[in-house]
């Protein structure tokens, strides 16, 4: 894994409370569009600040709010009780809301991503946020009754692990026709592969069951989330 090469830094939300975040800057800033990284459950390590580098290498504002406050883990109990006393609510209306605000000062389109917890959040955070102008989600879904389709203005992206163990394809496919039926733009992709595909730490005797990290799958995803990236906050002037 290559050496972060972002800051931390701190910004408020909309109650005035105030969050640290890892941001990694583009080469070039100027009229360089953002996004707002959420983490999975371990945290913010240096795995989804891998994240956020990959996004600023390919010429993107990436920020990650420390949702946990300075707290990670290696350890599935500590990362599931971690997550457990996580208000999605409060994470969603507030830590990733005022991150959005933090990113429109800089830019003026800003786009949000999360994995497996943080796919869960992208959606929340779309849902509570006019302000966001895309989304790609990645492998998690919060339960479909606290998503008000009507109130997601961005076009989503998705990607989907059809041996998912975690999340069923099943309710996959009601996510999809509950977001399309609400005139969601949407755009899923599923693939022949297991939850966590695309975090290449999910490899060895050390991860999770059920996870599975897949080069080849991770690199299809990743291309089609630039690509819609790309195409969403862009500006076409």
């Amino acid at each position: 894994m290559q050496q972060s090469i972002g800051k931390t830094v701190t910004f408020r939300r909309p109650d005035g409370q105030e969050v640290s975040g890892y941001l990694a800057e583009p080469e070039l800033l100027e009229g360089a569009p953002a996004i707002v990284v959420i983490q999975e459950w371990w945290g913010l390590n240096d795995q989804i600040r891998g994240v956020a580098d990959r996004l600023s290498r390919a010429g993107y504002l990436a920020l990650v709010p420390d949702l946990y406050r300075g707290k990670s883990t290696v350890e599935a109990e500590e990362a599931h009780h971690l997550m457990t006393n996580l208000n999605f609510a409060d994470a969603a209306t507030q830590d990733i809301a005022g991150a959005v605000k933090f990113l429109k000062t800089r830019s003026a389109r800003v786009g949000v991503t999360g994995f497996c917890m943080g796919g869960a959040l992208t959606l929340l955070a779309l849902n509570a946020n006019s302000e966001l102008d895309a989304g790609v989600v990645w492998y998690g879904f919060p339960p479909l009754e606290y998503l008000d389709p009507t109130n997601i203005k961005a076009p989503v992206q998705a990607h989907w692990a059809t041996q998912d163990a975690f999340f069923a394809a099943e309710k996959v496919d009601e996510l999809e026709a509950k977001l399309n039926h609400g005139g969601v733009s949407t755009e899923f992709h599923r693939y022949l592969a297991h939850h966590a595909f695309a975090n290449e730490t999910a490899v060895g005797p050390g991860r999770i069951e059920g996870t599975q990290f897949d080069a080849v799958w991770s690199q299809l995803a990743w291309d089609r989330a630039l690509t819609f990236f790309g195409r969403t906050l862009w500006s076409k002037a």
